[in-house]
C-alpha cells in the first residue's frame, strides 16, 4: 500500500510405562532381607498408633490416614479404573497438577504423583488444557498418561494477527456456535472482561470510549467445558496482559517513548494493519510516530487502513485503496480520518506481539513514507516525497501497483 500525501495515494498402551515391575520385586526383596529389629521397629509403631487412635474415638480413621502417610506413600497400582477429565490450569506447577489430580480421584495422594513426576524427567512438558484419565492410576501411570498426546482433548481456537474485533466475533461464532452478537454485547465493558482502566489514559487531550480493540490477543486457544462469550473474550484479555507484562510494554512504552501504553497499543494495530513483512512492523510504527509527532505538515496519519476501519466499523463494505472516493480520503469529520491531526481514537485491529514490540522499540530514522516494492510484502521507506516517488515506480515495476 502506497502511504503518501497524494489521496489516492495484512500430543495399558500395551508396554507403555509397564509397572517397573522388576524395580517393584527388587525393593520388595530389599524389605524382606532387612533386619528383624527393623521390623519389630515398624510393627511396635503401628501397634502404638492403633492403640493411641483406639482413645481418639470418631477421628481414630483420620488419624490413621495420616499416619499411613506418614509410614509410606498412598498409591494405586495400576491403569486405573472409570474415566474423567481433568483440566490442568496455565502455569500450574507439578505440585499444583497433583492436587488437581488428587481431588479428581486420579491419584491416591498428592505425594505419589509427585514422587512418580520427579521420577520422569519428561514430566516438565507435561502442559496446560483437559485430559482424559482414568480414577485410581498409580503415580507414575498418571505422569505417563498425561505425557501421552492422545490423552490430550484439543478444543483450540485459532484468532491470527490483525483481526478487527468484529472479525474475531465470527470466527468465535463459527468455531463455538455461540451467536456474534452475544461475543459483541459481552465486549461493550472492556473493564468487565479484565482490561484495567488505566489502559484507556492518553497523553493527548482526547477522550477515550473504552473499546475492546485491542485487547484480544492473537493466538491460539484452548477452551473451556461451556464456554460462554464473556469467558472466551476474558481469556484473550488475559492473554494480552501476560503478554505486556512479560514485554515489559507500558514500563518501556512511558519511558522510553514517553507516551500512554494506549496511544503506542494503536500505533502497533497500524504497524500489523500496514507491513507486509514482520520485518517492517517496526519500521511502519516509527512511520506513524514520525507523523504524529514530527515534522509532517499535517501531523496526520495518512494512512487509508483508518478509513478502511471507520467502514467496518460502521457496518459499510472496505474497499482497496485504489477504490476509495476523493471524500473518503479526504473526510476530516470522520474520527477515524486519515485527515485527523494526532492519532486516531482507538486501535484498529488486536496486533500481536511483534506489532506490540515494533511499536514499543521501533527502530531509528527519519521515515516518513513507505510502500511495498515487492509481491512478498517487503517495502522501502524514504525520508523525502522525492525518493517515495523513486520507489514508487520501483513498484510499478514489480507490478505491486
Amino acid at each position: 500500500m502506497i502511504e503518501d500525501l497524494d489521496p489516492g495515494f495484512d500430543s495399558d498402551r500395551g508396554e507403555k510405562g509397564r509397572h517397573r515391575r522388576g524395580y517393584v520385586r527388587k525393593r520388595k526383596r530389599q524389605r524382606e532381607r532387612g533386619s528383624g529389629g527393623g521390623r519389630g521397629k515398624t510393627v511396635l509403631a503401628l501397634l502404638l498408633t492403633l492403640t493411641l487412635l483406639g482413645g481418639l474415638g470418631g477421628g481414630a480413621y483420620y488419624g490413621f490416614e495420616r499416619i499411613q502417610n506418614l509410614l509410606g506413600t498412598p498409591d494405586y497400582d495400576g491403569a486405573g479404573t472409570e474415566a474423567v477429565t481433568v483440566e490442568i490450569p496455565e502455569g500450574a506447577p507439578i505440585a499444583a497438577i497433583a492436587v488437581t489430580l488428587y481431588e479428581a480421584g486420579v491419584v491416591k495422594s498428592t505425594k505419589a504423583f509427585v514422587n512418580a513426576a520427579e521420577e520422569n524427567s519428561q514430566s516438565k512438558n507435561i502442559q496446560p488444557g483437559q485430559y482424559e484419565l482414568r480414577r485410581q492410576m498409580s503415580g507414575e501411570y498418571a505422569v505417563a498418561a498425561m505425557l501421552d498426546p492422545e490423552n490430550r482433548v484439543v478444543n483450540g481456537i485459532t484468532v491470527p494477527e490483525g483481526r478487527t474485533a468484529k472479525s474475531i466475533y465470527k470466527l468465535l461464532a463459527e468455531e463455538t456456535e455461540i451467536p456474534a452478537e452475544e461475543f459483541e454485547a459481552a465486549a461493550k465493558d472492556p473493564l468487565a472482561l479484565g482490561v484495567p482502566e488505566w489502559w484507556f489514559k492518553r497523553t493527548d487531550d482526547r477522550t477515550v470510549e473504552p473499546s475492546i480493540e485491542g485487547f484480544l490477543f492473537p493466538d491460539t486457544y484452548e477452551l473451556p467445558p461451556d464456554p460462554t462469550a464473556e469467558s472466551i473474550l476474558a481469556l484473550m484479555v488475559e492473554r494480552f496482559l501476560t503478554v505486556a507484562e512479560e514485554l515489559e510494554f507500558v514500563d518501556r512504552v512511558q519511558n522510553e517513548r514517553q507516551i500512554a501504553p494506549y496511544e503506542a497499543l494503536i500505533v502497533a494495530s497500524l504497524a500489523q494493519a500496514e507491513a507486509g513483512t514482520p520485518g517492517d512492523l517496526g519500521k511502519v510504527a516509527r512511520v506513524a510516530y514520525n507523523r504524529v509527532y514530527g515534522d509532517f505538515q499535517c501531523n496526520c496519519l495518512e494512512m487509508d487502513v483508518t478509513v478502511n476501519y471507520y467502514l467496518e466499523l460502521t457496518g459499510q463494505e472496505t474497499k482497496a485503496s485504489a477504490d476509495m472516493t476523493q471524500d473518503e480520503l479526504l473526510d476530516t469529520k470522520s474520527p477515524y480520518s486519515r485527515k485527523l491531526k494526532g492519532l486516531i481514537p482507538t486501535p484498529i485491529n488486536n496486533p500481536g506481539q511483534l506489532a506490540m514490540e515494533g511499536a514499543m522499540d521501533p527502530p531509528p530514522g527519519d521515515w516518513l513514507f513507505f510502500v511495498a516494492i515487492n509481491k512478498e510484502g517487503e517495502s522501502a521507506f524514504a525520508e523525502t516525497y522525492e525518493e517515495q516517488l523513486r520507489n514508487e515506480e520501483k513498484a510499478r515495476e514489480a507490478g505491486v501497483i
